[in-house]
C-alpha cells in the first residue's frame, strides 16, 4: 500500500484530516475555474467557455467515392441548442429538472441528421436559457456561458451557448432555436452572424417548443459562407436562382432606438452598396408608422402616450402581442409539467415561466390575426426585391449577473426590433459591423416570408463590400470639433432657425441651428433648440445627444432637462428620462410638463 493511502487508512476518523483534503479539493476547484477565466475575468483562449452542457461526438456519414465531389459541409463541426433530439441523450431544454423527468429520445432530429449526411460532424450539446425564456443566457442550473468578445457581459440568449460556441471558433457553425430573438440577440452580443429562417420552412418535430408560432430552427456562423452553406443544406434550396435587383429600406426611426453611431451602421450599408450591381438607390422610411397604418388589429393593444411617437407605441403593442403570444402557447404546452413537477428555476426563468402559467388571455385568435396582418404588411412594403435594414439590437449587453436582472427599459427596446421577424414570421439575418466602445455592432435585413435565398444570397454578395466600409468608418469617425466664429452672425443664423421652426420646417430649422453651431459651439441654446427641432422630426438619439451638450454648457437649462426626458422617453429609456423631469423639477418646481411626465412614467415602471 502506497503512503498516501496508508495515512489515509490510518487516520479515516480524523475529522481534521478530512477538513485538510476538502480544503484542497476547494483548492483545485477554484484554481481551475481562475485558469479557465484567466486574469481579470478573461477567458484563456482554447477553453470552452462554458458553452456546452454535454460532450459528444455523432460522426458524419460516409463520403461518397471519387470522383464524385464532397459533401458541401465535409470537415465542419458544430453543436446544437438543448431541444434538439439525438438519439439516445435525453433533450433537456436547459434544466435539470425536465431531463430527469423525460425518457432518451428515441430518434435524432431530422435536421441533425440531414447535417450529418451532408458531411458536418455534431460534437455536443449546448446551454440555454431554461425552457427557452431568457434574452441574456444566463442558466442558473449549468452556469452561464462566457462572451468570448466580451467576457464580463452577458451572451445573450436563449441559444447562448450555440452562440458562444461559434463565436470562440469551438465549432464551425452551430443550430438554435429563435422565438423571440433568440438567435439574433446572442449573435449580436457576440459579434457573429446569425439566420432566422422563414416561419414554418425547417421542420420542428423532433425539437422542444416553447411558441410554435414564433419557433424557428436557425443557425450560428462566424463568416457568409457557412452561413449559406449550411442554409442550403436546411432549407433544401436550389443552387441556382435567377438574379434580381435588389431595393433597401432603411427604418430610420428604428435606427433612432440605438446608440451606435449613424456612420457605423446606416452609411456603412448605403456606402457599401454605391459601387454595387443589382442593387437600387436606398430607399428611408418610418417603419413604425408604416406598421401603425397597415396593421390594425394592433390599435387595441397599445395606449397613445402624449410623448411618444406614434411608430414607437406600435412596435411596443406589436412586442406586447408577441409576449402575450408566447406566454398562451407556453401554458398550453408546458403547464400541466410545470404544475406537477414544480422545477427549479433560476429566478429570471421563474418570473418568465409563473407569468406564463398565470396568463390568462382568451382571445387567442386576435393574437394570430396581428400576426397574419403584420406578415401581410411587410409583403406589401418589401413585394419581391424589398430588404428592410433595421438595427439588430438597440443596446449593448448588459454586464454578467446584474442582481437587480435587465431593466425594463432594455426589455422594451430589445424586442420591439425583434418582435418584427418573429410575429412577420419573415426571415431575418444579423450580420455584424464591427465594433463601438469595444462592443460589437450588428445590424438586420429582413425580407419576407419564404424568401430566405434571396436573404443568404445577399449576404454573401454584400459582405465584402460592408466589412471594406467598416473599416472606412472606424478610421473617420472623428470628436465633432467646435469653433468659435462670428457671435452676430451665429445669432442671426438661430433667429433663422426660430423662425422655420415656428413654421413648421423642421429639416430647415435644423441646419439653421447647425450653421449657428458651427460658427459657436459654446452656446447651450443652439443646441437646446436643434433639440426642438429634432423632436419634431423624430430623431430622438439627435436630440438626446443635443441636449446633453446643452446641459454640459449650462446645467440651469430646464427646456434642455425636458426635451431630453422627452427623448430618452421616446428612446424607452424610463428610469433615465425620470431623472430628467426630476431635474427640471429642482430647477422650475412649479412646471406642470415635467411634473405629469415624471408620475406618468413612474406609473408605467411600477
Amino acid at each position: 500500500m502506497s503512503n498516501p493511502l496508508k495515512l489515509l487508512k490510518t487516520n479515516a476518523s480524523n475529522p481534521k484530516l478530512w477538513i485538510l483534503i476538502g480544503v484542497g479539493v476547494a483548492g483545485v476547484v477554484i484554481l481551475a475555474e481562475t485558469r479557465r477565466r484567466g486574469r481579470n475575468g478573461k477567458v484563456l483562449q482554447g477553453e470552452d467557455f462554458g458553452a456546452f452542457i454535454q460532450r459528444f461526438e455523432l460522426r458524419p456519414f460516409p463520403q461518397p467515392s471519387p470522383p464524385a465531389a464532397r459533401q458541401s459541409l465535409a470537415g465542419l463541426t458544430f453543436a446544437v441548442k438543448d431541444v434538439f433530439d439525438v438519439k439516445d441523450y435525453v433533450t433537456g431544454f436547459g434544466n435539470p429538472d425536465w431531463k430527469r423527468t423525460h425518457d432518451v429520445a428515441e430518434k435524432t432530429d431530422e435536421m441533425v441528421t440531414l447535417l450529418l449526411k451532408n458531411g458536418a460532424a455534431c460534437v455536443g450539446k449546448t446551454v440555454m436559457d431554461e425552457l427557452g425564456f431568457g434574452i441574456t443566457g444566463e442558466n442558473k442550473q449549468y452556469g452561464t456561458p462566457i462572451n468570448p468578445k466580451l467576457s464580463s457581459f452577458v451572451p445573450g440568449g436563449s441559444s447562448s451557448g450555440s452562440a458562444v460556441a461559434v463565436a470562440g471558433e469551438l465549432v464551425d457553425f452551430a443550430l438554435g432555436t429563435d422565438t423571440v430573438g433568440c438567435i439574433r440577440i446572442p449573435a449580436s452580443f457576440c459579434g457573429i452572424f446569425a439566420f432566422r429562417p422563414s416561419h414554418g420552412v425547417i421542420p420542428m418535430n423532433r425539437v422542444l417548443s416553447n411558441s410554435p408560432s414564433l419557433d424557428t430552427v436557425g443557425w450560428f456562423a462566424r463568416d457568409p459562407s457557412t452561413l449559406h452553406r449550411v442554409g442550403h443544406v436546411l432549407l433544401k434550396l436550389n443552387s441556382v436562382e435567377p438574379r434580381r435587383m435588389r431595393r433597401l429600406v432603411i427604418a430610420d426611426d428604428l435606427f433612432q432606438l440605438s446608440k451606435v453611431p449613424l456612420q457605423k451602421t446606416v452609411h456603412v450599408v448605403e456606402k457599401a452598396i454605391e459601387n454595387l450591381s443589382g442593387y437600387q438607390s436606398p430607399k428611408h422610411m418610418n417603419f413604425g408608422e408604416y406598421l401603425a397604418s397597415n396593421v390594425p388589429s394592433l390599435k387595441g393593444f397599445h395606449n397613445q402616450s402624449p410623448t411618444l411617437q406614434k411608430g414607437i407605441t406600435i412596435l411596443k403593442a406589436l412586442s406586447s402581442v408577441m409576449i402575450l403570444l408566447q406566454r398562451s402557447e407556453f401554458k398550453i404546452n408546458h403547464e400541466e409539467w410545470i404544475k406537477s413537477v414544480k422545477p427549479k428555476l433560476g429566478s429570471n426563468a421563474s418570473e418568465d415561466v409563473l407569468a406564463a402559467i398565470k396568463t390568462s388571455y382568451d382571445d387567442i385568435k386576435t393574437l394570430y390575426k396581428v400576426r397574419m396582418e403584420t406578415r401581410i404588411a411587410l409583403k406589401s412594403l418589401l413585394k419581391d426585391d424589398g430588404i428592410l435594414v433595421i438595427p439588430t439590437v438597440a443596446d449593448p449587453p448588459p454586464k454578467f449577473s446584474t442582481k437587480k436582472g435587465i431593466a425594463s427599459e432594455f426589455r422594451d427596446r430589445t424586442f420591439a426590433l425583434s418582435s418584427i421577424s418573429s410575429m412577420s414570421g419573415c426571415c431575418e439575418v444579423a450580420v455584424p459591423l464591427g465594433k463601438q466602445d469595444d462592443c460589437p455592432i450588428s445590424i438586420s435585413l429582413i425580407t419576407f416570408h419564404g424568401a430566405d435565398k434571396f436573404l443568404l444570397d445577399t449576404v454573401l454578395d454584400i459582405f465584402s463590400a460592408l466589412q471594406e466600409q467598416v473599416g472606412v468608418a472606424s478610421n473617420n469617425l472623428l470628436p465633432f470639433a467646435d469653433t468659435n466664429g462670428d457671435m452676430d452672425a451665429s445669432e442671426l443664423l438661430k433667429e433663422k432657425g426660430n423662425a422655420a421652426f415656428k413654421g413648421r420646417q423642421w429639416n430647415k430649422a435644423v441646419n439653421y441651428y447647425t450653421d449657428a453651431i458651427k460658427l459657436n459651439g459654446t452656446n447651450a441654446t443652439y443646441y437646446c433648440n436643434r433639440a426642438a427641432a429634432y423632436l419634431e422630426l423624430g430623431c430622438f438619439q439627435q436630440a438626446e445627444d443635443d441636449c446633453s451638450k446643452a446641459i454640459l454648457l449650462d446645467k440651469k437649462t430646464v427646456k434642455a432637462y425636458l426635451r431630453r426626458g422627452t427623448a430618452r422617453e421616446s428612446l424607452l429609456l424610463y428610469k433615465e428620462a425620470i431623472k430628467d423631469f426630476k431635474h427640471a423639477l429642482v430647477l422650475e418646481p412649479q412646471n406642470k410638463v415635467a411634473n405629469l411626465a415624471e408620475k406618468r412614467l413612474q406609473k408605467l415602471i411600477s
